[in-house]
């Protein structure tokens, strides 16, 4: 009776247990597959992990080149780099050789600002991007770039404040050159051979490094009415905040070193890396919402993700679609991210694609209009409505100024604002071309106006001399 009770239970563990395990995981392959054939994404490289191990890394679509994407297709990680710049700071910090709370001058005595203010700024701040330097007070995209760390810091002495050290959060791209220069100095040694001896090559990242300009034939897309154009990266500084290239391998193995400093830095520096202060969401070189630590990277030609989840998954993004409302790897990585923790992500189009059909649109309706006014133009000629039609033709002008409030301040020139929303530009030109076209047939209504009131009177003043000469009276 016992043995037959023993059988039984035996059977029924062996039931139970493939049933237990035969739950699929999350088509994490297909999700990706849907989403670059719905949102026409050219190319991206994923890599997902959960604790220690490598659940998948693989490469998608295509690049510029026609080449197929895959897992050790190297690739801009753009700002993403800024979180393995804070753990080389962190090491400098664990050596004693750093102190997140001593001012930048203690390590870089030629950092000076505009501001006096500038003297107070300290390590930490450099990290969580609360030093009071912000693209609204030195619009460095805008600037001449420099070609080194020590030029990028040494430029900043033009540079004012937006704000009190360590009062507000502003994200600005040369915190992070800073930071990068003060690893050179401090540990004697070029940022770049830093990185590879002291963070990819104890981490097995071989294939990753950074670059203080991006490489000659660097080429991505933008996108203009959901149409992929493939251009090439222009020439930036790109040192210490968005310069490393890497793999979906590589970044497999950096998302398992975010458990426990993967041997790099100590337990206790990596979690202090993915905190922020009370009150902020910025922690050092990572960002805090909703539970999930993150950060996103863009280029102009590229963009990139990475997400951390409370469940244990990492999930690192690179795709070859730049900088726009929508970073692409960003939404794929959500993507991915809530598909990991059981949810049924819908694919839909990016927010910039449907922008852009939308402002197709109105070009379109703006051209007709245009048609219709030359047409009436004639009709009841006012120096007023020369005006309004140019008033498109300003916002143009004045375009990368007016851009810069909806990207948080981040002003670029007219090329950069080319390169980010290029159907914007092609929209607005095709407004403000078919404006001009209106203002210059009210003002040659006008013109033709004035001339036949002024033919006119000439004729009516003509006459009236003619009748007064014919009825003057006669001198004899």
């Amino acid at each position: 009776m016992t043995r037959l009770f023993l059988v039984l239970a035996a059977l029924l563990l062996a039931t139970a247990t493939p049933a237990a395990a035969a739950a699929p995981p999350p088509d994490v392959d297909g999700y990706i597959r849907a989403y670059l054939d719905h949102a026409g994404l050219p190319g991206a490289s994923v890599a997902v992990t959960r604790g220690g191990d490598v659940v998948r890394v693989a490469g998608y679509g295509h690049d510029a080149a026609g080449a197929p994407v895959t897992a050790a297709s190297r690739l801009p990680i753009a700002s993403v780099s800024k979180s393995m710049t804070a753990f080389a700071v962190l090491q400098l910090v664990e050596a004693g050789r750093l102190a997140l709370d001593e001012p930048v001058t203690r390590y870089l005595p030629d950092f000076r600002l505009a501001d006096p203010r500038g003297t107070r700024i300290t390590v930490r701040m450099l990290l969580d991007q609360t030093s009071g330097m912000a693209d609204s007070a030195f619009p460095d995209l805008k600037l001449a770039q420099p070609r080194t760390l020590a030029e990028a810091v040494t430029r900043l002495r033009e540079a004012p404040l937006a704000s009190e050290p360590g009062a507000e959060f502003h994200y600005h791209n040369p915190n992070y050159e800073v930071a990068a220069r003060i690893v050179e100095v401090v540990a004697g040694q070029p940022f770049a051979e830093y990185l590879r001896a002291r963070l990819f090559a104890p981490l097995g990242m071989t294939a990753s490094t950074t670059v203080d300009t991006p490489p000659a034939g660097t080429e991505g897309y933008v996108r203009a009415f959901g149409i992929e154009v493939p251009v090439s990266e222009p020439d930036w500084f790109t040192g210490g905040s968005h310069g490393v290239l890497s793999t979906a391998g590589d970044l497999a193995k950096w998302l398992i070193a975010q458990r426990d400093g993967g041997g790099v830095l100590s337990p206790a520096s990596a979690a202090l890396a993915h905190t922020p202060a009370p009150g902020r969401d910025y922690a050092l070189g990572w960002r805090v919402r909703d539970g999930r630590v993150s950060h996103t990277g863009d280029w102009f030609s590229h963009t990139a993700a990475q997400v951390l989840l409370p469940s244990g998954y990492g999930v690192a993004v690179m795709a070859n679609t730049g900088m726009a409302l929508d970073n692409e790897a960003e939404l794929l990585a959500k993507g991915i991210a809530d598909l990991l923790e059981g949810g049924a992500p819908e694919v839909s189009l990016p927010a910039g694609v449907v922008a852009d059909w939308v402002l197709g649109g109105l070009a379109l309706v703006a051209a007709g209009l245009a048609v219709l006014g030359v047409r009436r133009a004639r009709r009841k000629p006012r120096w007023w409505r020369v005006v309004p039609p140019l008033l498109p033709l300003g916002v143009l002008a004045f375009l990368p100024e007016l851009l810069g409030v909806v990207f948080a301040g981040r002003q670029g020139t007219f090329g950069q604002v080319l390169y980010v929303w290029p159907g914007l530009v092609v929209a607005l030109g095709l407004v403000a071309l078919a404006g001009f076209a209106v203002a210059v047939a009210r003002v040659s209504a006008l013109v033709s106006g004035t001339r036949a009131r002024d033919q006119e009177e000439s004729g009516e003043t003509r006459g009236e001399h003619r009748w007064a000469s014919a009825n003057r009276p006669s001198a004899s």
